[in-house]
């Protein structure tokens, strides 16, 4: 078998992969720099469907690379991975950079990164959306997998869910204990001040202060309904 060509990958690998995505804040960005690769450190977001999304200043010179040649790939690592982080799971998705400009894409960045309100709105500063075409993931020793584009994304129909995230939020955190409540499901201790900033089909975002927490459902949930039940069962367990 070709080591170099993604291959199927079961539920539970491209679980894993996109599970570093959607809890990854920032990650390492390789574009092309006159034919050599050029590296940097990218805050970074995902859509519902989990694809990578990235706002980036047009001064900078991975835009500019982007630019001449939209080929890039990023690097994601379990943030609160074993000491060696060489022994934690990371995750490489190949893809290109396409500009999107989609006002809920770039509301779901800002919601994961707060000070970037006060630059998302300047001239000089561009969303891009990055299409998968596969991914690489390192989950641990000897489960080395290629993941193929499709299977690093959501699929179905996000639509639903995408319109009413804001109201789902605004819920959520109209009751103080709540969000302590899902937090505490992967802190294993509830403490106030945390707020639910976004829903996605496997689970949600919570932040307090300058930490942040993620929480994943136990199964896909794609419609509204479908979430306001997920959130129950966290509440309830």
């Amino acid at each position: 078998m070709n080591a170099s060509r993604p291959t199927a990958a079961g539920a539970g690998q491209a679980g894993a992969a996109r599970a570093l995505i959607r809890q990854g804040s920032h990650a390492a960005l390789a574009t092309l720099l006159d034919g050599r690769p050029y590296v940097s450190l990218v805050a970074c977001a995902c859509d519902l469907d989990a694809a990578p999304l990235l706002l980036l200043s047009d001064l900078a010179q991975h835009t500019r690379n982007l630019r001449a040649a939209p080929a890039l790939s990023l690097l994601y690592e379990d943030a609160a991975g074993p000491p060696d982080r060489l022994a934690g799971a990371r995750l490489t998705v190949l893809g290109r950079a396409e500009p999107c400009a989609d006002e809920y894409a770039l509301a779901r960045f800002v919601a994961r990164h707060p000070e970037a309100a006060v630059y998302a709105g300047f001239a000089d500063f561009r969303l891009y959306r990055v299409r998968v075409e596969r991914g690489h993931l390192i989950a641990g020793f000897g489960r080395i997998s290629w993941i193929a584009g499709e299977e690093l994304r959501v699929a179905g129909d996000c639509a639903g869910l995408a319109a009413t995230e804001a109201a789902i939020l605004a819920q959520i955190n109209a009751d103080s204990g709540l969000p302590a409540a899902i937090a505490a499901h992967r802190l294993c201790r509830a403490e106030d001040g945390w707020r639910a900033t976004g829903i996605d089909p496997e689970g949600v975002d919570l932040a307090r202060g300058g930490d942040s927490v993620r929480v994943d459902f136990a199964a896909p949930a794609l419609t509204p309904s479908a979430v306001q039940a997920a959130l129950g069962a966290l509440a309830g367990r």
